[in-house]
């Protein structure tokens, strides 16, 4: 069985292509009785599209996998704590846990701006735990600013 950080260093290695492609470097992995059933690397810019985050393809492929649009049990490991829309499509989906790495503190819905993970006026509440090798993804995300300034 792996544990959270080998999980988290596969998210990270996704995040590693997205930059390769000039995305944002964020990856995400869910994971499902010790088996990654979607995985995901951010794509707005290459796709045309505002909602293709690491996380939503990461959903959007497990969903179909598990031909469910439920993944309750499920664990996803992003490489950076997500914005308020994929916090609330993970919410939709039933995700039973978050592990992410680096903090978001401008549009962090996981604790740092917002907290929907556990909004009262919501079904559902998911698991949190922030900081998973954080140094390692903040790394890789100011290589990516700093080579577009």
């Amino acid at each position: 069985m792996l544990s959270d950080e080998d999980w988290m260093r596969q998210a990270l290695l996704l995040a590693q292509q997205a930059e390769q492609l000039g995305e944002v470097p964020v990856g995400a992995i869910i994971v499902l009785d010790d088996q990654i059933i979607g995985s995901g690397w951010n794509q707005p810019i290459s796709q045309h599209d505002p909602t293709a985050h690491a996380e939503i393809i990461a959903l959007r492929a497990a969903c179909l996998q598990q031909q469910n649009y439920r993944l309750p049990n499920a664990t996803m490991y992003i490489t950076l704590e997500p914005c308020i829309m994929c916090a609330g499509a993970i919410v939709h989906a039933r995700i039973e846990r978050v592990v992410f790495a680096a903090a978001e503190p401008k549009t962090g819905a996981a604790g740092s701006c917002f907290n929907v993970f556990n909004t009262p006026q919501l079904n559902h509440r998911v698991k949190c735990e922030g900081g998973l090798l954080a140094d390692e993804s903040s790394a890789i995300l100011k290589t990516f600013f700093r080579s577009k300034r």
